[in-house]
């Protein structure tokens, strides 16, 4: 029997984090709440991409370890586990074979281009699926409370050069 609420996320839940893979990429994601996140990509093949209000399912699976899931309307598959009391990440990304032959396609502002994200993904090909299984560094956890519009509002390439440093 485990000592913690697995259905309570209120620890998670508003975090803001960047985190850097081991493979170099910089991530950032804000858990808006229980069921939605938003995320920008500051490097790695599909650097300056950002979306708001990914839908998500997220579980609780430790004190303070955190997963979560999602489908993106490019198909691509994301499951992260985020270990907040050691500022460890890992995080598994099922790329369809289109995103890895033209993965500039989908560096934009996604929620503007939706339709277009589809199109593509339905046009394929998807397969062979590429996975990117890494371990990532949390560089900077804040806690933002839920439902803040304002925390990731655009692109990694219009933010400061001290981001995240001017956050503290």
């Amino acid at each position: 029997m485990s000592n913690f609420d697995k259905h309570d996320l209120s620890g998670f839940v508003g975090k803001h984090l960047v985190y850097t893979y081991d493979n170099g990429w910089n991530y950032e994601i804000y858990v808006k709440n229980e069921t939605t996140i938003d995320y920008r990509i500051h490097s790695g093949i599909v650097g300056n991409r950002w979306v708001k209000d990914q839908r998500v399912y997220i579980v609780r699976v430790g004190e303070s370890i955190y997963k979560i899931s999602w489908t993106e309307p490019t198909g691509t598959d994301v499951s992260l586990i985020a270990n907040l009391g050691d500022l460890l990440f890992h995080g598994t990304i099922f790329f369809p074979r289109w995103v890895m032959n033209d993965p500039q396609k989908t560096v934009c502002f996604q929620n503007e281009h939706i339709e277009q994200m589809e199109a593509y993904r339905e046009a394929g090909p998807a397969y062979p699926t590429e996975v990117i299984d890494e371990f990532a560094t949390i560089t900077f956890v804040r806690d933002c409370g839920p439902d803040d519009d304002t925390v990731i509002a655009c692109a990694a390439s219009e933010l400061p050069a001290n981001f995240p440093d001017n956050l503290r």
